[in-house]
């Protein structure tokens, strides 16, 4: 049923209640502004524009909502739909309302897509965290609230689209605000459009016995007023409550029940005064009536999370009916049928301001100030200290022109988008556009943003790129690159470097060949001779020491073990039968019948690694994958070993570290991906970067690398990962 055409009169009549002259003038120019700019606006109902803010400013006012909301409900369409500013409000208003106006705004932007459920999970945390004031997401309900009631002007693919949005995303929030009203009729309005002939026929089962139930709860209502005149209980209320058809339909599809079945079709609600006498109330009906058992519920002692207080029974009563008893407080009730608003009362006096308003709505309602699931909020600070600090800055939703939502850290900048999208993307952006306007990618990016990188095939990374993004995985994207292009530097001064030292030593630099080089520095993980131009370009070995190396000459520049080095040397050089020695490790070294052995705790060599061994005084041979750090720095000492055998009764200690995105239950997850593998958890911990990135390490136990490699690509298929790997330490 379409709403009564509304006038300007009708608003402030209903504000004049509760509010003084100065703001019903407030609330008179914000009409006659937004009148004339949508003065040549038409709805689809053929009504003026100006209606919908009407009947939104309206409903606002009946919540008793303060002025700054009424305003912007009467302005809430103009950013959008005119060529009004916001600058140009906040010069006419002031900055509270316009940020009001400027949050639902953004909000409108955001296009819902109906792929998945998880979908309108996601854009409800989305929904919430964009607001940075919560009258916004009070204002959105209503405008939506109004829409869904003139829908069937709308062509049926909208029609549909807004129904399945409504009840995805816009019914639910409602009953998180603890909005039950709304919801309900929410709810009905989109499901008349979604299924409309399920929606008829419960709707007309229920008119059919509607005089029946009436009758019952009538004779119910008589009982219950003699036992509270009884029992002293003077002032109270008794109605009947009628439950909207879509809970329901809810209902009989989640229990399996017909509509005969559904306990609460009767359903009487009892009000009064105190606490004490609602659980008095509860008694003196428990007395006379048989509970239903497991059908009790106590929310005054443990309220919902959106506010809700009520004690709930259900009780075989008079004609061997089942009815549905709903005992609360008149605050109580209240606060059931309006939530949040209920608490949004303006109040005339010097001490109001937003943050303060805001602050008293934190503190009651729980859910916001227990936004740890979709914002990356410090648990051990108190997020109603400073909300827009605390909770709404953890996290910076930005848009692409499509409506995707990307998550960044605050500081994030266009570069750091750009890579969220794609590699190719970050490494060919020359630009950001945003909001419509070119931006610089120095530009940190704000809460509902909506961004469009522009992209050249000329342009590459720089080093100077660094500087302009926050998150490590834009950083390791760069970096990746510039070390790619840098690699032709270090060949050609690698290059130059051992053509001049074998020109000194009157040597052909042309006997070098790609063999020679893996041959003699494959522990440098050498494969090619652009392979060893390169490792002397980064100065990870000299050119003197390669050609030594090659002609068999000492690096007089390496510092020696005598007594291991000679030990190694005698075993060679007596050309004896070789003994592969079998130790605890599996591993087996040539030419050596009794070696000391152990791991190397810098690199944490696994069976199946790539390993080679060190020479060390003190501690024998020292184990170490191929690529370690210290390996490299002590090539000279380096001799060739090999694992051997089986590895059933050998486990192996590794660590590995994941840099992700972080969210709710994110390391238990990855327990439980390690837990399906074949390894077994010694530690782990957990912490965060200095972008707000989470890094994770692991201390396993695996018997090959196999396993671990495993692992890694479990972890790695998480979709908040950006890297997982081994650590050197």
């Amino acid at each position: 049923m379409v709403d009564k055409l509304m006038s300007i009169a009708d608003v402030l009549n209903i504000a004049s209640q509760y509010l003084n002259a100065d703001n019903l003038k407030l609330i008179e120019k914000a009409y006659n502004v937004a009148n004339k700019l949508h003065e040549s606006q038409l709805r689809k109902s053929g009504d003026p524009y100006i209606e919908h803010p009407l009947q939104v400013a309206y409903i606002l006012a009946t919540y008793h909502t303060g002025p700054a909301t009424i305003c912007a409900g009467l302005m809430h369409d103009l950013l959008e739909d005119t060529p009004y500013t916001k600058e140009e409000m906040i010069n006419d208003f002031n900055e509270e309302i316009a940020e009001i106006v400027d949050g639902v705004t953004k909000i409108s932007k955001l296009k819902y897509m109906t792929k998945a459920k998880a979908l309108a999970h996601n854009h409800e945390k989305l929904f919430i965290a964009m607001a940075k004031d919560i009258r916004v997401i009070l204002v959105k309900l209503v405008d939506r609230l109004h829409n869904m009631r003139t829908i069937e002007y709308q062509p049926l693919d909208k029609r549909l689209r807004i129904s399945q949005e409504t009840l995805d995303l816009y019914a639910p929030l409602a009953h998180r605000m603890g909005m039950y009203r709304v919801k309900a009729e929410l709810e009905d309005l989109s499901f008349k459009v979604l299924q409309p002939e399920t929606y008829k026929e419960i709707s007309q089962s229920v008119s059919q016995r509607k005089e029946e139930r009436e009758a019952d709860i009538d004779k119910m209502k008589s009982s219950l007023e003699l036992i509270l005149k009884e029992n002293n209980i003077n002032h109270y209320e008794i109605k009947g409550r009628i439950k909207n058809i879509y809970s329901i339909h809810n209902k009989m599809v989640t229990k399996n029940k017909t509509i005969d079945e559904i306990f609460d079709l009767l359903a009487l609600r009892i009000i009064v005064d105190n606490v004490a006498d609602c659980y008095a109330t509860l008694g003196y009906i428990h007395s006379m009536w048989t509970p239903i058992p497991r059908r009790f519920k106590d929310y005054i002692a443990m309220p919902k999370p959106n506010l809700y207080q009520s004690l709930h029974t259900t009780v075989i009563g008079n004609g061997g009916k089942i009815f549905e008893v709903q005992i609360r407080t008149f605050e109580m009730d209240q606060i059931a049928e309006l939530g949040v608003a209920a608490h949004w009362a303006y109040k005339e006096n010097s001490n109001y301001s937003p943050e303060k308003e805001q602050l008293e709505i934190a503190e009651k309602l729980k859910w916001y100030k227990d936004l740890s699931t979709y914002v990356e909020n410090n648990s051990e600070s108190d997020p109603t200290l400073d909300i827009k600090e605390d909770l709404f800055q953890a996290n910076v939703y930005v848009f692409t022109p499509n409506g995707d939502v990307y998550e960044l850290p605050v500081g994030s900048m266009p570069l750091d988008f750009a890579y969220r999208i794609h590699t190719e993307v970050g490494n060919r952006c020359v630009g950001a556009i945003v909001n419509g306007k070119i931006q610089p990618l120095s530009y940190k990016l704000q809460l509902g943003d909506v961004v469009e990188i522009k992209t050249n095939k000329q342009s590459n990374p720089s080093e100077s790129w660094m500087k302009l993004t926050k998150t490590s995985h834009a950083k390791s994207k760069i970096r990746s690159y510039l070390n790619k292009i840098q690699r032709d530097e270090f060949v050609e001064k690698g290059q130059i470097d051992l053509e001049k030292w074998c020109k000194s030593q009157s040597y052909d630099i042309n006997l070098i060949t790609d063999n020679v080089a893996s041959e003699n520095f494959s522990k440098l993980l050498v494969k090619s001779l652009e392979d060893l131009y390169c490792e002397i370009g980064k100065n990870t070995i000299t050119a003197q020491s390669v050609l030594n190396k090659i002609l068999g000459l000492t690096d007089t520049k390496v510092e020696e073990d005598e007594y291991a080095l000679q030990q190694y040397s005698e075993e060679t050089s007596s050309q004896r039968t070789r003994i592969h020695k079998k130790n605890d490790y599996n591993i087996h070294i040539e030419g050596l019948e009794k070696a000391q052995v152990k791991l190397g705790n810098c690199c944490q060599p696994v069976f199946g690694d790539k390993i080679y061994g060190y020479i060390s005084k003190g501690y024998g041979i020292v184990i170490h994958r191929l690529g370690c750090p210290n390996l490299l720095r002590q090539s000279e000492r380096s001799i060739d070993v090999a694992w051997e055998g089986e590895t059933k009764d050998k486990i192996y200690n590794t660590t590995i570290k994941i840099l992700s995105q972080d969210r709710k239950n994110l390391v238990a997850d990855m327990i439980n991906i390690i837990n399906s593998q074949n390894a077994t958890i010694v530690s782990v911990s957990s912490t965060k970067n200095i972008n707000d990135e989470t890094v994770t390490k692991f201390k396993l136990q695996v018997s090959q690398v196999d396993d671990l490699e495993h692992i890694i690509i479990a972890l790695n298929n998480m979709p908040e990962s950006y890297s997982v790997e081994r650590v050197f330490k």
